[in-house]
């Protein structure tokens, strides 16, 4: 009997340099806390294992900020102190500039199985619009490397629609991403965060993505991908078969995981709660036996069934809809924004351009499938 799906989300906060549109809690000038941030980690770990009997986890994911920032040993410790299912997926974020042979190497001997490289983008241009520093050849060089020390598994970020951007350009992303020959990729349309330096730009007048744009370069990305052999299974995500990210999926179907680190966000037994945010906060409560838990919310169970339709409508496989909303099922069919198979639906690729649009629609009215026995008047 295989392992039922749990989740362990390590966050690691600490970067080189900021991309211009990133808002995620991450520091540049903070390389002096790693050893005691680790430690914290690896203290946090083996409580909640011993308080909160967490089950093995079947999958791990160190996101950021930059994990390969990390030397390999910092990171094989944080692992190390997780508790592992059998063939668990475990995934390092990774930035082309910071890997190296020797970094690879110490990842698979600590049985990382799959790296996902943030790209955003092959064309030079495009990079520094967006404050990236790495160089497109780097990327190939990250990918070969990762191969030879044995990782089977690698996904590439992509963004589109930064400003500036032309098809041309994204064509050549999407060519550069394919010809590295990665099982997994993932593509984000632009967006600007307030207090970026995206943001500060646009606010004094400098071009904001355009929406029309940023819709025909998906089309773009899932046509190509397509007949490439990808599958998209959630509005962002393409996989060959069989490869999509089982940490990914655990989030998309309401699944738990535990949240480690400062910032992270977790979801156990139908209670969200996050932990504080800065580095040093996360490293004090830890050492004084404090929660570094921030804030928690608990979900009653029509919100935790509203959030689970709404995460099932993002994938492949869709959701399920509840009789009530048959007749805008029908309308949102006929207008092309979903497929219907049996009491289930799929947005179509029209459709996930408008998923956040058709998704409300839906739950307005009342698509939302409720409790057996309950009754309509």
């Amino acid at each position: 009997m295989s392992a039922p799906a749990f989740g362990v989300y390590v966050h690691i906060p600490f970067c080189a340099a900021r991309c211009d549109y990133c808002d995620f809690a991450t520091w540049t000038d903070r390389a002096h806390l790693v050893d005691a941030y680790v430690d914290a980690c690896v203290a946090d770990i083996e409580r909640r294992a011993r308080e909160e009997r967490t089950p093995p986890a079947t999958s791990v994911f160190f996101g950021g900020g930059t994990p390969s920032l990390l030397p390999g040993a910092q990171l094989m410790r944080i692992l190390d102190a997780i508790e592992r299912a059998p063939g668990a997926e475990v995934t390092v974020e990774c930035n082309p500039d910071t890997v190296d042979e020797e970094k690879f190497a110490a990842y698979v001997r600590a049985s990382v199985n799959r790296v996902s490289i943030g790209v955003q983008s092959f064309v030079p241009p495009v990079l520094a619009a967006l404050g990236r520093t790495h160089e497109p050849a780097n990327v190939e060089r990250a990918v070969a490397l990762a191969r030879a020390a044995g990782i089977e598994r690698i996904n590439v970020d992509l963004i589109y629609g930064t400003p500036g951007e032309t098809p041309a350009d994204w064509q050549r992303s999407l060519a550069g991403a394919l010809a590295l020959g990665v099982e997994h990729i993932s593509a984000y349309a632009l967006t600007v965060e307030p207090g970026t330096p995206l943001g500060q730009r646009v606010a004094a007048g400098a071009p904001a993505p355009d929406d029309d744009r940023q819709a025909d370069a998906y089309i773009d990305a899932d046509e190509l991908l397509t007949q490439a052999g990808f599958d998209w299974y959630e509005v962002s995500n393409w996989a060959r078969p069989g490869e999509e990210c089982r940490h990914n999926l655990l989030y998309w179907t309401g699944a738990d995981y535990l949240a480690i680190g400062c910032a992270a966000h977790g979801y156990t037994r139908g209670r969200r709660w996050w932990n504080v945010r800065t580095p040093e906060r996360y490293i004090d409560a830890i050492s004084t036996g404090a929660s570094p838990i921030a804030g928690s919310e608990e979900l009653s169970a029509a919100r935790r069934r509203e959030e689970a339709f709404v995460l099932a409508l993002r994938t492949r496989l869709g959701a399920p809809v509840d009789p009530a909303a048959a007749e805008v099922v029908v309308d949102l069919a006929e207008s092309g924004l979903l497929s219907v198979a049996g009491d289930r639906v799929v947005l179509t690729r029209r459709g996930r351009l408008l998923a956040t649009d058709v998704t409300a629609r839906l739950v307005l009215a009342g698509a939302v499938p409720q409790p057996v026995g309950t009754r309509y008047d």
